[in-house]
C-alpha cells in the first residue's frame, strides 16, 4: 500500500515562482508531477492564479497560459468547494484568508506561502503553514 498523497495549498506567489522561474521553488514541480502531493484549488485561488499569469510583466501568451494550466497544474490538482468561511480577520491582508479557507475546506496537510503574515500564524486549525524551504525539506523526506 502506497503512502497517502499529501494535500497541499501553494499560495499564488509560490506557485508562480515555481512555474515561471528556474530558482529553488521550481523544485516544487517535479514532486507534484511524480505524485508526492496534490495541489488544492478553490474557485477563488484558481482565478487569482489565472489573473496573475496574465500580468504583462510575465509576457505570457494565451497559448502559454493554457499550456501551464492544462499540462503543468490541473492534472495534478483537485478543486475544492469552500465549506469553511473565516469571519474574523485572521490575516493582515484579507486576501490571504482564501488560502486558509481552502486549506481547511480541503483538509490540506500544508499551506505553503512566502507571505510573512501567513507564516507568522505557523498553524491554523489543524493546518501547518510552511515556507517553501520547509516544504521542500518535507518532500526530500
Amino acid at each position: 500500500m502506497g503512502k497517502r498523497k499529501l494535500k497541499v495549498v501553494l499560495d499564488t506567489n509560490v506557485l508562480i515562482s515555481a512555474l515561471l522561474f528556474r530558482g529553488k521553488l521550481s523544485k516544487l514541480i517535479l514532486p507534484l508531477k511524480k505524485g508526492a502531493y496534490i495541489l488544492l484549488f478553490s474557485e477563488g485561488t484558481l482565478s487569482e492564479l489565472i489573473k496573475v499569469l496574465h500580468y504583462p510583466k510575465f509576457a505570457l501568451t494565451e497559448e502559454e497560459i493554457d499550456y501551464i494550466l492544462q499540462f503543468e497544474i490541473l492534472p495534478y490538482s483537485k478543486m475544492i468547494k469552500i465549506t469553511f468561511k473565516i469571519d474574523e480577520k485572521i490575516c493582515k491582508d484579507r486576501d490571504d484568508q482564501k488560502f486558509l479557507e481552502l486549506a481547511i475546506s480541503g483538509k490540506a496537510d500544508y499551506l505553503v506561502s512566502g507571505d510573512t503574515d501567513l507564516l507568522e500564524l505557523k498553524e491554523f486549525e489543524t493546518i501547518k503553514i510552511l515556507s517553501p524551504a520547509e516544504f521542500l525539506e518535507i518532500l526530500k523526506g
